[in-house]
């Protein structure tokens, strides 16, 4: 016996002996403890009672008759205190009725006090403690079979992914758990009691599988798994795999169960999966760029080219199943074979680019990964045109370098854009209409030029500033992602040179965002010219798109997150990253990690400007070494389709008789404005505030058809000028100008619906052609 058993044992027989005569108690104790019995003892009921209280036995030995109360006494006390304690009663007297009394108390033995109590009182004890353990393992036996029945019970009523049916040998429903609700679309209580074929059985199949239940009944084989059909209750049908077994339990009828696991996602994910293949074999197909699987030993095993007739160095029977270095010039070849061996090793992909010939040299770049444990595949694209527009890329980066001088105070970008496009806009349009007076070969001609470039290149400035306070009035459209960036790859490439890879991965059915595209070109031009700079010479800038969903729990645990639905464009290099400190300070206007001369600290600035403008964020994630990793989000838009780009504006001529109410409190720029709209033909009521056009537009005689304002003025702003006319000529249409819109027409720099709105400064053939399209427009000037 172990020291566990013996403890135990110990535990188990513990007896309390109860009994007035301390010799015969005495006698009692010292006979049961030579037995092995553990034993206390007590003279009197209530000293038994709280011993019970304090002190858990196994046992009690009671005598009947105790000085203070009855044995019978004793256990109502024990109850009272809600304790339960097996007993075996003593008496003295040998009477029967008192001893059946006893056993329907709950007596485990009944016992004399005669001579020969002492020879049988360990015998008769251990008779007790082997039934009391008895009916504990019953006991425990029970509740175990209770639980694994409640378990068991519980996991195939709860199993969400497996449908379980219990029926009877007549097929009629026992048992539907919550899993066949689900897949059929019965509840519980419509299934239970009818029949299992009638039920969920197309018609064509209920006269087979009555035969196999039966059959399955008769024998008790189980029915294996086998993929079939079966009916819902909307009468559709769905493809399930089915199992059929037969529990037999003794004493009552076999019990037979329905196993059925819903196969509809399976055949779906099947389907697209040859969907799949179907659409990768004709990607691979289409791929343009030649296609090569080399082994461990650089030989060429196998290879692909969209066209037959395409070939590389020469026809493929002189390269299959050799090595490079039988076909390849020795240094190509080393090159190959150094790509192979790396990828192998590391499981990274590698990149070269090279030349071949040298009268007309082609170039090709090649992308070697992995495939397989000792396979490499190596994608050959010919790269000579983009090597022959290299000339162009000093012509883009002076572009960029001079997007990038953009330095100003950006929080008084608004009211300095204001007055600086009033400025402008008298500038520009004096200097065009200077231009059309004087011939092209004077000297003046040449000085106009260069002074309307200077005052394109203030203007181009302003937006930016615009764009960085987020007053830049835009004009959104709803666009597809993937094509707009798709499109720019080209520029990108050359703007960030040909020793940088720039890899695009599109994600898949992104949904369309709503945003102005040139707001694109500004994110990803900041953000690839940032990335080239952190690389230095080589390296890798990976641009791409996916789609994320983000509820209201994770952005509470996360920082910086808004819920909703979201396209995410990320933008990453292997450059040289930033620490926390750089981080901490990164989209404040101004500050730049770049040198004197490099960098004005507004790109970072503008792009969060834009992002916000948007209701979008950014997020960005960078180590010292590791690279850099921006991630903005843009607003899913509800249209699950992008619109189409607008068509380019025709050139409109007006018929010049129109009546034109000017509003702008500038007067230079009314000036201007008015002489641009009498060279084109219209009549002009010119006013420099709005109380002054409200008084014209009252003694005006005859009508007015269009109303020209500016939008932020120190009287009432234009919105509110027109709302005014409206009531003096209802049909009047409205085109609004301003430099700096201040939400009066537009929210957050985004014009309303239907609004007209002309940036200043402006030239007088965008003037002419915008006021010929608000003229045809409908009613009130709100757009077609």
């Amino acid at each position: 016996m172990n020291d566990l058993t013996r403890d135990r044992d110990t535990e188990i027989r513990r007896v309390l002996v109860v009994e007035d005569d301390e010799g015969l108690r005495r006698l009692i104790v010292k006979r049961l403890q030579k037995a092995g019995f553990e034993v206390r003892g007590a003279a009197s009921g209530g000293e038994a009672v709280e011993i019970l209280s304090a002190d858990s036995l196994r046992l009690l030995l009671l005598d009947q008759k105790l000085p203070d109360m009855s044995g019978r006494e004793v256990l109502t006390a024990l109850a009272g205190r809600s304790l339960s304690v097996p007993f075996v009663m003593m008496t003295g007297q040998g009477d029967e009725r008192l001893a059946v009394d006893m056993m329907k108390l709950g007596a485990a033995d009944y016992l004399l006090k005669d001579t020969e109590l002492l020879e049988r009182l360990p015998g008769a004890l251990e008779r007790v403690f082997r039934t009391l353990e008895t009916e504990r393992r019953l006991s425990v036996a029970e509740e175990a079979l209770r639980e694994s029945e409640q378990r068991f019970r519980s996991l195939f009523q709860n199993v969400s992914s497996v449908a379980v049916q219990g029926y009877g040998l007549d097929g009629t429903v026992r048992y539907w758990n919550h899993a066949s609700e689900q897949l059929y679309g019965y509840a519980e209580d419509e299934a239970v009691g009818r029949s299992l074929l009638e039920l969920i059985l197309p018609p064509e199949k209920r006269a087979e599988a009555g035969q196999v239940l039966r059959r399955m009944a008769e024998t008790g084989e189980a029915v294996p798994a086998r993929e079939t059909e079966r009916l819902r209750k909307d009468g559709s049908r769905v493809p399930v795999m089915s199992s059929h077994a037969v529990v037999r339990i003794p004493g009552h009828d076999p019990e037979l169960f329905c196993i059925d696991v819903d196969l509809t996602a399976q055949k779906r994910a099947q389907q697209e999966l040859e969907e799949v293949l179907a659409r990768n074999t004709a990607l691979l197909h289409a791929n343009p760029d030649l296609m090569f699987l080399f082994d461990s030993e650089c030989r060429i095993i196998d290879f692909h080219t969209r066209d037959p007739e395409n070939k590389l160095f020469c026809p493929p029977e002189q390269f299959l199943k050799k090595t490079c270095r039988a076909f390849l010039p020795a240094d190509l070849a080393a090159l190959t074979e150094e790509k192979v061996r790396s990828v192998l090793q590391t499981g990274q992909a590698a990149y070269s680019t090279y030349s071949l010939g040298r009268t007309t040299a082609k170039y090709f770049e090649s992308r070697y990964v992995r495939c397989g444990a000792d396979q490499v595949l190596a994608f050959v694209r010919d790269i000579t045109e983009q090597r022959r527009a290299e000339e162009d890329r000093e012509k883009l980066q002076a572009q960029l370098n001079q997007s990038q001088k953009m330095e100003s105070v950006g929080r008084l970008a608004g009211g300095v854009a204001h007055d600086f496009n009033n400025m402008l806009g008298v500038i520009l349009g004096f200097t065009e209409m200077t231009l059309e007076a004087v011939p092209k070969g004077q000297p003046l001609h040449a000085g106009l030029l260069e002074i309307r470039k200077a005052a394109e290149r203030s203007a181009d400035l302003t937006r930016q500033l615009l764009a960085f306070a987020r007053k830049q009035t835009v004009a959104p459209r709803v666009l597809d992602l993937n094509e707009t960036v798709h499109g720019m790859l080209t520029m990108l490439r050359r703007l960030i040179g040909e020793d940088i890879e720039l890899r695009w991965w599109p994600g898949a059915d992104l949904g369309p965002v709503r945003i102005d595209p040139t707001q694109i070109d500004q994110i990803l031009v900041n953000l690839c010219v940032n990335a080239r700079d952190a690389l230095g010479e080589r390296g890798t800038v990976t641009i791409e798109t996916d789609s994320a969903v983000f509820d209201e729990e994770f952005c509470a645990q996360n920082a910086g997150y808004l819920p909703g639905e979201f396209i995410r464009l990320a933008v990453s290099d292997t450059g040289c990253g930033m620490d926390a400190e750089t981080l901490s300070h990164l989209f404040e206007p101004f500050f730049t990690t770049k040198g004197v001369g490099k960098g004005t600290g507004l790109g970072l600035a503008t792009l969060y400007g834009i992002v916000r403008q948007n209701s979008g964020f950014i997020t960005v994630y960078s180590e010292p070494g590791q690279g850099t990793t921006f991630k903005i989000y843009l607003p899913r838009h509800e249209a699950r389709t992008a619109a189409a780009a607008p068509a380019p504006a025709a050139a409109v001529h007006s018929s010049g008789h129109e009546t034109i109410l000017l509003v702008e409190d500038d007067a230079s720029l009314l000036s201007m404005t008015r002489l641009m709209l009498e060279r084109q033909g219209f009549t002009v009521l010119a006013a420099a505030s709005p109380g002054e056009a409200m008084r014209l537009a009252r003694e005006h005689a005859g009508e007015i058809h269009l109303l020209m304002t500016d939008v932020v003025m120190p009287e009432m702003n234009g919105r509110d000028l027109a709302r005014n006319l409206l009531g003096l000529y209802p049909d009047i249409k409205r085109l609004f100008m301003s430099g700096y819109t201040a939400n009066v027409i537009a929210h957050h720099g985004v014009l309303d619906p239907g609004v007209h709105f002309v940036q200043k400064p402006f030239t007088m053939r965008d003037l002419g052609a915008k006021i010929a399209e608000v003229l045809r427009s409908g009613p009130g000037g709100e757009g077609p």
